[in-house]
């Protein structure tokens, strides 16, 4: 740096009683000249490119859905409201609603936009004046008797950096990007926690309803492997029959304890989301459970999509990174900066508060960097290219945020198909099973048979709970496509 001109003009006076007065009314005059003259430049000029929400181009219709799209813009302060109580389970209602309170994932996220919002207020310190108060007491000498000597001082000081060329303030709008990013990534951490905690409970569920059929299966292969025994000891029957019949149930209920695992798992991921250990939480079963499934509108507007945290965030750190650009490009003009102070000086500390110890000072200093082997533009050119990352990266979110939607409409669409196909197969199979009993009682068929048509009915009733589950997953991740669901929404 390059000294380009200072001034400093400091004087001491000796004054009457009044000095002290007329001294602090001078110096008040002079400083307040200065500062309306600093505020008067200060901010002139703004260096940061004219923001824009980089352009995406969007389909004008949902391929799997019906409406029309608006170009998408974050929104996602949108009311959204307890989305989960669309599935109209109160023991889902209590559990997601200790997320926000409870999750450490969350709880990280919030601590991570309370840094951000400090950072901001610290960006913005630098518009205001720095207000300095000292003292000092020396006392020294010289061998020889050449006695001692004392200086005593007190004064208070300021300093300011007009803010001509806009540094401050796009670093204070920089940081403020970066703020309202991290808001919606505290939004989006919630978000996703709840739905992992709604996907866990309904998986939870799944398991119980298979355990319940698991357990009913078990009790149909005794009842089989009791009537193969009966035909056996009568002479009706050969061992291979029951040897079947026993490996059947034996694989049934080996099933069935699976099953208890799977379950346990859920819990204990449910426990660590709303921030317990597994040891202190425990869901009971429900056998009884039935899956509820929210209808969903005929027409999605496409300003939900508004409602992403994760697009809002992005969104926010291309402001943030175009804010970075003027911060930069502030490198190629001088440093301005107003100091002032007042203070008392004196050998003796008797004399530190008399008008004649009084001492001031103002000065302005210019400073201009004429050379710096490009690094300024080095440094520009970097925060273009962060600008040009974001926006792409924002882009992307958009794009990803689109097949998102997509998919869960797709498979919501082919699941509730699926559904009705299903249970069509369950019902047919339970007939065929009940039928080749029957007939395996009376003789005429072989034992394989029943195993066979058995194996189908637990086979379709399986499939008919995994497709009920899969179609209450779709509809979550739907919501969390959409940045929290549908309702209140025209």
């Amino acid at each position: 740096m390059m000294n380009m001109g200072e001034i400093i003009h400091s004087t001491q006076r000796r004054r009457g009683r009044r000095g002290p007065q007329r001294f602090f009314d001078d110096i008040s005059l002079r400083v307040l000249c200065v500062l309306c003259a600093s505020a008067v430049i200060s901010g002139c000029a703004d260096l940061a490119p004219k923001y824009d929400v980089p352009a995406v181009d969007t389909p004008v219709a949902f391929k799997e859905g019906q409406g029309s799209w608006i170009r998408a813009a974050p929104a996602d302060a949108l009311s959204r409201g307890p989305w989960w109580a669309l599935f109209e389970d109160p023991v889902l209602d209590g559990l997601v609603s200790q997320v926000a309170v409870t999750n450490q994932n969350v709880a990280a996220a919030a601590a991570a936009y309370a840094q951000a919002r400090a950072l901001t207020r610290e960006q913005r310190a630098p518009l205001f004046p720095a207000v300095d108060l000292g003292s000092s007491a020396n006392r020294s000498g010289a061998g020889g008797g050449g006695g001692a000597h004392g200086s005593y001082q007190v004064n208070i000081g300021a300093s300011w950096e007009p803010d001509v060329w806009g540094r401050i303030a796009n670093t204070v709008a920089s940081a403020r990007g970066n703020e309202q990013a991290s808001a919606a990534d505290l939004a989006a951490a919630t978000l996703s926690a709840q739905g992992e905690l709604a996907v866990d409970y309904f998986g939870l569920r799944e398991a119980d309803l298979l355990h319940a059929s698991q357990a009913e299966t078990v009790k149909g292969y005794e009842r089989s492997l009791t009537i193969t025994r009966n035909r056996y000891n009568v002479g009706v029957a050969a061992r291979t029959d029951v040897l079947q019949a026993e490996s059947q149930l034996a694989t049934a209920q080996a099933d069935l304890i699976a099953l208890e695992r799977t379950r346990a798992q859920f819990e204990h991921g449910i426990a660590v989301l709303i921030g317990k250990a597994p040891a202190d939480f425990t869901l009971a079963a429900d056998a009884n459970w039935r899956p509820r499934v929210p209808g969903i509108p005929l027409e999605l507007p496409s300003t939900l999509l508004q409602r992403r945290p994760d697009i809002a965030a992005a969104e926010r750190r291309v402001y943030a990174a175009n804010a970075r650009i003027g911060v930069e490009r502030a490198g190629y003009y001088p440093d301005i900066r107003l100091s002032a102070s007042a203070g008392l000086a004196a050998a003796h500390i008797g004399d530190l508060f008399k008008s004649s110890s009084l001492v001031w000072s103002l000065g302005a200093t210019l400073a201009q960097t004429i050379f710096d082997a490009g690094a300024t533009s080095a440094r520009v050119d970097e925060a273009r290219a962060g600008m040009e990352e974001a926006a792409a990266r924002y882009r992307q979110t958009v794009l990803s945020a689109f097949e998102d939607v997509e998919n869960q409409l797709v498979a919501l669409r082919v699941l509730q198909q699926q559904v009705s196909l299903r249970q069509q197969a369950f019902d047919a199979a339970v007939l065929v099973e009940q039928q080749v009993l029957n007939r395996y009682r009376s003789g005429l068929v072989s034992y394989t048979e029943v195993v066979t048509a058995q194996a189908t009915s637990a086979s379709a009733r399986r499939a008919l709970v995994q497709v009920q589950n899969d179609r209450e997953v779709a509809a979550v991740s739907l919501i969390q496509a959409l940045g929290g669901g549908w309702k209140g929404m025209q």
